[in-house]
């Protein structure tokens, strides 16, 4: 039984578990980043957890409870976000969990949580080492990264690689897979470092790239990280020479680092807002309708939050009973063939285009070949 099937029909048993001892509104804890490098996506993906909530509540909640959100900081370094949790879950005032925050927190708070109540990962990931009753949607290196390395290859001509990240296991796991496909393919490694989470002088490691003088920069750094990196690279007038590739820098990250500071970046991800498709712009429109058109960037970290509360609510949905008749909470991402031209849970390449990314490539039927 694969890992997704077996934490879903966990998420069911626990949630069906709860709604038959349980009154009052149906409790989500969501752990987002507020501080820390990955602050700067708090606001957006509070905006998307708070959409689907409101959807959700919409067409009836859980059963007829209200769905309410519980938001606790994924960027506290301290012990306290875990004693903070530890308490919500003595006390039974959580229903389940909706976390967006790196690999390490995942770990750290998957070990409180301990199968106490349904916990869904969104954030890309590693592809293993979280608990099998995690119920982990986020993309994969395999998935997203490696097809996009071949797609540079063949259309861009670069050969020479660089490898930038955070020093944590998802970059360090990612840029394993990366440079074993690259070495497959004939290409070059010709630099690799690893940077502390929250780190500010970039100067050096710049220095460094143009002295290996790499075709392209592998970046796996995250929130403010990589905002403080691109700057540095597009004072030293590396832009536009030297290509980036990313999994992690989205829109939020082109804003920061400034216009002309993002030529040559590329971006892979299973979602962006150029996306053309019948799903896409209808979020987009909703979005914008209860958040103005000043809202918070959508990004795809933030939109996995989302994607986030949808699992959860399918999960909440008792099988043995007939259809619902009320609209439900729909993913953006997954997609029918004939709406979209895409498979199911597609991945994209997309280009920046000064402070947007757009969508130039799907990456879902895109070999990884080496």
């Amino acid at each position: 039984m694969g890992a997704k099937v077996y934490s879903e029909m966990f998420g069911r048993r626990m949630l069906r578990r709860s709604a038959s001892s349980r009154a009052g509104g149906f409790e989500v804890g969501l752990l987002i980043p507020v501080s820390g490098p990955m602050g700067m996506l708090g606001p957006s993906a509070l905006a998307c957890a708070r959409l689907a909530c409101e959807t959700w509540n919409a067409a009836g909640g859980v059963r007829g409870r209200e769905v309410r959100l519980t938001v606790l900081d994924a960027g506290e370094p301290s012990a306290r976000l875990e004693s903070e949790l530890d308490r919500l879950l003595d006390d039974k005032r959580l229903d389940a969990l909706v976390t967006m925050s790196t690999t390490p927190v995942g770990h750290r708070v998957s070990e409180v949580v301990d199968a106490r109540v349904p916990m869904v990962f969104t954030t890309q990931f590693e592809g293993s080492g979280l608990p099998a009753w995690v119920h982990a949607i986020g993309e994969t290196p395999d998935r997203q990264l490696l097809p996009a390395i071949s797609w540079m290859a063949e259309h861009c001509g670069v050969h020479r690689w660089y490898l930038l990240g955070n020093d944590y296991c998802w970059p360090r796991h990612t840029h394993r897979a990366a440079a074993a496909h690259l070495h497959g393919m004939g290409a070059q490694v010709v630099g690799e470092r690893y940077v502390p989470l929250g780190e500010r002088v970039f100067e050096p490691v710049v220095e460094d790239i143009a002295r290996t003088r790499a075709d392209v920069v592998l970046i796996s750094l995250i929130g403010a990280d990589s905002v403080h990196m691109c700057r540095a690279f597009g004072e030293a007038g590396l832009a536009g020479r030297v290509l980036r590739l990313s999994s992690s820098i989205e829109e939020n990250a082109l804003l920061g680092m400034g216009y002309r500071n993002t030529a040559g970046m590329f971006a892979a991800s299973g979602y962006f807002p150029s996306i053309e498709s019948a799903a896409n712009a209808d979020f987009k429109e909703r979005y914008h309708a209860r958040f103005g058109e000043r809202a918070p960037a959508l990004n795809s970290l933030a939109q996995s939050v989302y994607e986030g509360l949808v699992h959860l609510q399918r999960q909440t949905l008792d099988h043995d009973q007939p259809p619902r008749r009320e609209p439900t909470l729909a993913s953006v991402r997954t997609q029918r063939r004939r709406d979209s031209g895409y498979g199911a849970d597609p991945v994209f390449l997309a280009q920046a285009d000064g402070l947007t990314m757009r969508v130039i490539q799907p990456l879902e039927a895109a070999s990884a070949r080496r």
